[in-house]
């Protein structure tokens, strides 16, 4: 524990939370009150037991930067004694970091925000198998590993938004019709390098082969009215101010702009409207944000405590809504903003394949020219 004590004097763990967080209000009143046999087996889990001042720590590598996780942290120390170490930072960063530390590593639990980061962190062997039927039975086949290596969490799609003042292009339902030239200069988009494109094309190379996925991308790049550039929000405020028609966006990111007090914000949510593609077809690209128990972890039982509260009914909905995400157990329902965008008929494809094909997706994106 030497190491973790020393970045705790480094300033680089526990960061503070907002006290007055609601999600952490909840879910402290409900440790406090100590969640009894019959409601945690309501929910699908083991009860847990009281606060225990020896119950030891759980270091926690998050690609994830959210106040509401470390609230949700916070809740499961109340109720279990565990106390929760965190070092968040870049997915590959964390994943190059765990390598290096290789057997000495600190860390517990590998948490990140999308199947082909955990796709990568698998191949570099950091995962260990978990092998608890609780936990496999609160996640569906597709959303986690068959053995047991990482788990999803929450989910999110990969939707279209577009600009409403010019109206939704008559004939656009598919991604792939993003590649039809009749909507040339209207689409903006991330980079291929960043990792849910990639995952989109991987998805589509599972769906429809190499061939089809590249003869795509190409499309799309043909239709580009901007060099790829910024991040979701970027592309959804260059859609509302008109200087694109078109683009491919993270759900919760458009969950920012609606709901919120800033006037600003929600003039920008007004100005888009969503598209979920896919629905005649395999449904829209869903991807997860999710965890594993690292190989190495000298706290495997607290890391695994950890994971079963993250999938309790209650702890779901808190830590969905917090990044605007929906819950991954099944019966479960979306709360906040994204709720207000509607259901959807989901892709049923396995995320482990946004994994697998992730190296070809890279070759496709480079070959089409996709900056």
């Amino acid at each position: 524990m030497g190491a973790i004590a020393g970045l705790l004097n480094k300033g680089l763990l526990n960061r503070a939370v907002v006290a007055a967080s609601s999600i952490f209000a909840a879910l402290l009143l409900a440790a406090c009150g100590g969640a009894g046999d019959e409601q945690a087996a309501s929910q699908g889990a083991t009860a847990s037991p009281g606060a225990d001042e020896n119950a030891g720590v759980v270091n926690v590598y998050s690609g994830r930067h959210y106040d509401s996780d470390i609230a949700i942290f916070d809740a499961f120390t109340a109720e279990t004694g565990i106390e929760v170490n965190v070092i968040e930072a870049g997915g590959d960063a964390l994943i190059e970091r765990i390598a290096q530390e290789g057997e000495a590593s600190p860390a517990d639990l590998f948490i990140t925000a999308d199947a082909g980061m955990l796709w990568r962190a698998d191949q570099r062997g950091l995962f260990r198998a978990t092998d608890d039927a609780a936990l496999a039975a609160r996640v569906p086949d597709k959303f986690r590993h068959p053995e047991g290596k990482w788990f999803g969490l929450a989910k999110r799609a990969r939707v279209i938004v577009y600009n409403r003042e010019a109206g939704l292009p008559a004939g656009l339902e598919r991604y792939a019709d993003l590649a039809d030239p009749a909507y040339d200069d209207m689409i903006c988009v991330r980079s291929s390098s960043n990792i849910y494109n990639q995952s989109l094309l991987a998805s589509i190379i599972a769906h429809r082969g190499e061939e089809a996925a590249e003869a795509w991308a190409r499309g799309v790049v043909e239709n580009f009215a901007r060099r790829p550039q910024g991040n979701d929000t970027a592309q959804i405020e260059a859609v509302a101010a008109g200087l694109c028609r078109l683009a491919i966006v993270n759900s919760y990111y458009v969950a920012r702009f609606v709901d919120t007090d800033d006037a600003d914000k929600a003039a920008i949510g007004e100005a888009v409207g969503v598209l979920y593609p896919n629905q005649n077809g395999v449904g829209t690209h869903v991807n997860i944000s999710g965890a594993g128990v690292m190989a190495h972890a000298p706290n495997p039982d607290n890391a695994e405590r950890l994971l079963a509260f993250l999938l309790r009914d209650d702890t779901q909905g808190a830590f969905a809504l917090g990044n605007n995400e929906y819950p991954i157990v099944p019966g479960v329902a979306a709360q906040g903003p994204i709720a207000a965008l509607g259901a959807f008929r989901e892709d049923d494809l396995a995320v482990t394949a946004l994994g697998e094909n992730q190296p070809a997706a890279v070759r496709v994106f480079d070959r089409a020219g996709w900056p």
